[in-house]
């Protein structure tokens, strides 16, 4: 029988500070990441995420969470438009 793999979950300080290690301290990728017991892959897609984030390439956590709620407001705001849409035009029928 095969076991499900579990995936860690890591703190966005502790990632920041694993990557500070290579900028800062001067530390290469693969010493980083034996002292941190993590793989270097992975300090890698930090290092990157971090990079991009400061750039402005990518979203962060606060406008990722916000793009999904004005996503949300807007599908519903979608039907509402249309179940208004069909209420005026089932009115307009009666009038006539």
């Amino acid at each position: 029988m095969t076991e499900k793999r579990t995936y860690s979950q890591y703190p966005r300080e502790f990632k920041e500070e694993a990557v500070a290690l290579i900028a800062d301290q001067g530390y290469s990728v693969q010493k980083a990441a034996d002292s941190l017991g993590i793989r270097s892959n992975l300090l890698y897609r930090w290092q990157r995420q971090l990079e991009d984030q400061k750039s402005g390439k990518s979203l962060s956590e606060d406008e990722r969470a916000e793009l999904k709620e004005l996503r949300k407001d807007v599908r519903e705001l979608r039907m509402e438009k249309t179940i208004l849409k069909k209420a005026s035009a089932l009115f307009a029928k009666e009038m006539k």
